[in-house]
């Protein structure tokens, strides 16, 4: 788990901020927080033997790093500033008083080189692209660097998009947020060049209607009067490819609920731990439904979908189920890809500007939880809740893995969770799921690997 889980927009972070100073931290104060936490994760790459540079600009994501390199400094590094331009506010201009190292003013083709490059140029609130001078600036910098590092954001980043403002924009192998995450962080395209993710809590107090990061969950054993219909009964309804509807049952046994039952009107072949019977949606005993693996996108699908959300249990939608959706028809989540989100938004009328924006959207304009999955998965509720996953493994890129997904969040729902909780949980399992299983992986390796994740979140 990512340890901090708010993730703020810039005008919350700048929000967060102005209630610290109110509360009497001067802005001084908040840079040498901010550099010098982000100082101790430079140091554990660097220590005393690498040569460092500091790229800084003229904003306090610049003062930031006058304090990054005089921390670094002191500490006996090796470290060199490159200021693309001059300070401009009066906490940087402070901060660059304080510094006692070298400084190069270098030509784009000039010769500061290293081992790592900081990249303190710009941060949070960037709404433009970089200029010309500042982007061959970066780039020559990072190329004569092995490592990079990114403070705050990858300059260049757009904070609450996720949008690269600039093409042919550097990597990083690692990117300290400062003060609290932002939506970037779980944002493509520029999460891909972010490398590893660390934060520097600066003291931000819990913001209204910030995001949250997915984090581990807490799974507890059956309580000792516990049986397989109080733990949940899931049905999974089976379509036109059944193979997709027994990876989702089969994650499912995985993920909580006691009693996983395939529902389809012929016979189907199932591992023999899986029970197969013809669809009852009638059964007082269902606590929940899937419904879209593997559906079919014909009348008959269309047919199995409608007698589905009818019985009007809670219902997890997937797959096919999105493309079927008609008027009067709502599920409790859907977890569309995004061409099934696509289709959602011209049903239900909606749209948005960025990932988060879209899903949240779509939350309020259907009433359902919606997991907008892919490289970047973000979970909102219609009454505004929202939560981005930690990067995931790039082995999910293979064909099934959204089925696996799908029927671990539909295991937790059959448990009795609450639909947004039940879709982190699911989320969570799935990632987790990933990084635990060999690569490559299919999505059956990856279903059976749904229960040892969950064991990793049970406690005593």
């Amino acid at each position: 788990m990512i340890a901090h889980a708010q993730i703020l927009s810039a005008d919350q972070m700048r929000a967060a901020e102005g209630a610290l100073m109110a509360g009497g931290i001067g802005v001084d104060e908040l840079m040498q927080r901010a550099g010098n936490g982000a100082a101790d994760y430079v140091w554990r790459i660097v220590g005393p033997s690498r040569r460092v540079t500091v790229l800084t600009g003229p904003g306090n994501n610049g003062g930031d790093g006058w304090v990054i390199a005089e921390a670094i400094r002191r500490r006996g590094g090796h470290v060199v500033v490159v200021p693309a331009a001059e300070p401009r506010t009066d906490a940087a201009r402070v901060a660059r008083s304080l510094y006692s190292g070298a400084v190069v003013d270098s030509p784009v083709d000039g010769p500061v080189d290293g081992d790592v490059l900081v990249d303190c140029l710009f941060g949070t609130g960037l709404t433009r692209g970089l200029g010309e001078a500042d982007l061959a600036l970066l780039n020559g910098l990072a190329a004569r660097h092995g490592k990079r590092i990114a403070v705050d954001l990858p300059s260049g980043v757009a904070t609450d998009t996720g949008a690269a403002l600039n093409d042919g924009l550097p990597d990083y192998h690692l990117t300290i947020a400062l003060g609290a995450w932002k939506p970037a962080h779980f944002l493509m395209p520029a999460m891909a060049r972010m490398g590893e993710l660390r934060l520097v809590d600066i003291g931000c107090g819990a913001v209204e209607d910030a995001g949250q990061v997915i984090g581990r969950p807490r799974f507890h054993a059956p309580s000792v009067d516990a049986h397989k219909y109080r733990r949940g009964l899931l049905g999974v309804v089976a379509g036109a490819m059944p193979g997709a509807t027994v990876l989702a049952a089969t994650a499912a046994q995985g993920a909580g609920a006691g009693y996983v039952k395939v529902l389809c009107d012929s016979p189907l072949t199932v591992p023999v731990d899986l029970v197969c019977a013809r669809a009852d949606f009638s059964d007082d005993r269902i606590a929940a439904l899937l419904v879209g693996p593997g559906l079919g996108r014909n009348a008959a699908g269309h047919f199995l979908l409608a007698e589905a959300l009818a019985a009007t249990r809670p219902t997890v939608l997937d797959a096919d189920g999105c493309h079927l959706l008609s008027k009067g028809m709502m599920a409790t989540i859907a977890t569309p890809h995004e061409g099934e989100l696509v289709a959602l938004e011209h049903h239900f009328g909606s749209h948005g500007e960025d990932k988060i924006s879209r899903a949240r959207n779509l939350a309020q304009a259907s009433g359902m939880v919606i997991v907008a999955k892919g490289p970047d998965t973000i979970v909102a509720a219609p009454d505004g809740r929202w939560a981005a996953a930690p990067r995931a493994s790039s082995w999910l890129s293979t064909a099934g893995t959204g089925d696996v997904l799908a029927g671990a969040i539909a295991s937790r729902l059959a448990t009795g969770a609450e639909p947004f909780a039940a879709a982190c949980e699911g989320v969570w399992l799935h990632g987790e799921a990933a990084r635990i299983t060999p690569p490559p992986f299919s999505a059956g390796e990856l279903a059976k690997s749904i229960a040892k994740a969950y064991r990793a979140s049970l406690q005593s």
